[in-house]
């Protein structure tokens, strides 16, 4: 994610890092790299050039502190004019700290109405579905709304999302459908007839004691007159509290000029990037709050259900400059881990008590977390150097499967694992002995490792609340080497490279 953006951030303001100070020349050169990486990212020029000047005039400006390095100064001043760019306009308390704002206000009474919109093929449809996973989640009863009659089997699409969302999302609450699917029995003469489904189904939320209701309309081309009024209309007839724009972030500045279009026929209230997970080169993300005036409120981060974030421009600033973001990482972890478990599973780490039950629970819970790639891309300085890594998942599966054909006392004691145990292990598990071998003995490791850790205290305890516990310390200690990032011929030859020139 954004990872050439990230790059050439990170090499501008290196240069930085061994001057003595501060200049004109040198903060001039540097900035000039920055806008080549802007626009290489399809960044709006004018958007690009204001942000250089930001960064130039705020840096020129400032006393550099003799405790700090010139190139760290300038990482924050970056950081903070990126956090503008992003929209970040977040709630400070009285000691000038972030505080966590929700993304959207719910009304009192329900039900809250979303009204979503995009242009064809923005994942809009599939939006509405994560987002209902996402108010399941906080407890929220959601309906959601089938109005789009203009793309064939848009209808049945949203009913299959509703019933994931009941049977696979986890949370409190839950989703409903409503769709009028015989309305789209003249597919693409159907323009207006959306509106009446909008109110019916405001109707039934309000009955039905709905908190949310969630309309999908049909996606459109911003020059479809025709098709922009009737969006204009369902807005009109139903009162949406939410207007919400989604948007494919791989398409760049080209999404932000829809964006205008659909900004000056609607109110919106926020945008929603779709496909933030992707090589994406981030100009729709950068660009546009600067254009719109509206600011981004979600990220699609994946294909699953779970796959949408809150966005928060100051943790994707942090990304964009290396920084890492501990922050979004230990927010997953504590979706999967609730404090109870974290600190049972603190006390047998300190105690060496650890089993193989515990060893596969870890493994399970960063599972769902996401993928190690993306996991291990939040933490500072690591997001560029797996740029062309392909993070072996299967791995993972397969230390799985191992695990789960030990039987229950052998999970619970390794040392019973001989060699002939370790044979029908490996055969049950359709892996090698030496996988078997190489997972046990890594196993050991950790347990021992976090014996010895167990004066740490409160080490051990953020250890914990991170959700990673024994399977994240292993770190590469599973079967055949658990999340092994495969690197090209390539890359390999220079690391052997490198190795030689350190002897």
């Amino acid at each position: 994610m954004l990872g050439n953006l990230s790059e050439k951030f990170e090499g501008a303001i290196r240069k930085l890092s061994g001057q003595a100070t501060i200049s004109e020349s040198n903060v001039r050169e540097s900035m000039d790299e920055v806008r080549e990486a802007l626009l290489e990212a399809d960044v709006h020029y004018e958007v690009a050039e204001a942000f250089c000047e930001s960064v130039m005039t705020e840096a020129l400006g400032t006393d550099v502190l003799k405790s700090v390095e010139p190139g760290q100064q300038m990482i924050k001043i970056v950081h903070d004019e990126l956090v503008k760019l992003l929209g970040g306009d977040e709630a400070l308390d009285e000691e000038g700290r972030p505080v966590e704002v929700e993304p959207i206000m719910y009304m009192q009474p329900g039900p809250t109405v979303i009204m979503m919109s995009g242009l064809q093929g923005s994942g809009k449809t599939t939006t509405c579905g994560k987002m209902a996973a996402y108010m399941k989640k906080r407890g929220k009863k959601t309906m959601l709304a089938a109005c789009d009659l203009q793309r064939p089997a848009a209808v049945k699409q949203l009913q299959v999302l509703v019933n994931q969302v009941n049977t696979e999302a986890e949370g409190p609450g839950s989703a409903v459908f409503y769709g009028e699917e015989e309305k789209c029995a003249e597919y693409g003469k159907a323009v207006g007839v959306a509106v009446d489904v909008a109110k019916r189904a405001y109707e039934e939320a309000k009955r039905a004691g709905m908190d949310v209701l969630i309309l999908d309309t049909a996606g459109r081309l911003h020059v479809n007159d025709e098709l922009m009024g009737e969006l204009k209309r369902v807005s009109t007839a139903v009162n949406p509290h939410q207007i919400y724009l989604v948007i494919d972030a791989m398409t760049g500045q080209d999404a932000v000029n829809s964006a205008k279009a659909f900004h000056s026929q609607l109110e919106l209230d926020g945008v929603v990037l779709t496909k933030f997970d992707s090589d994406t080169r981030g100009g729709a993300a950068l660009t546009v709050k600067k254009i719109v005036g509206e600011p981004i409120k979600f990220i699609g981060v994946g294909e699953k259900l779970d796959a949408l974030e809150e966005f928060h421009a100051s943790r994707i600033a942090s990304r964009i400059l290396g920084m890492g973001d501990v922050v979004s990482l230990v927010e997953k972890a504590q979706e999967q881990v609730s404090e109870e478990e974290a600190l049972a599973l603190q006390e047998k780490m300190e105690k060496g008590k650890l089993t193989m039950d515990d060893f596969l629970k870890q493994l399970q819970t960063i599972r769902k977390m996401g993928s190690m790639k993306s996991l291990l891309g939040m933490l500072p300085g690591i997001g560029n150097q797996l740029k062309g890594l392909d993070m072996d998942e299967k791995q993972i599966d397969r230390t799985q499967a191992i695990i789960q054909s030990m039987t229950a006392q052998e999970r619970k004691d390794v040392d019973l694992l001989d060699n002939s145990r370790r044979r029908r292990i490996s055969r049950g598990s359709g892996t090698d002995q030496k996988d078997v071998s190489q997972l046990v003995k890594g196993f050991e490791m950790v347990s021992t490792m976090s014996k010895q850790l167990s004066g740490g205290g409160m080490m051990n305890k953020v250890k914990a609340m991170a959700g990673m516990g024994p399977a994240a310390m292993a770190g590469g200690m599973g079967a055949g080497g658990m999340g092994k990032a495969k690197g090209s011929t390539k890359q390999k030859s220079k690391f052997k490279q490198k190795k030689r020139k350190k002897r």
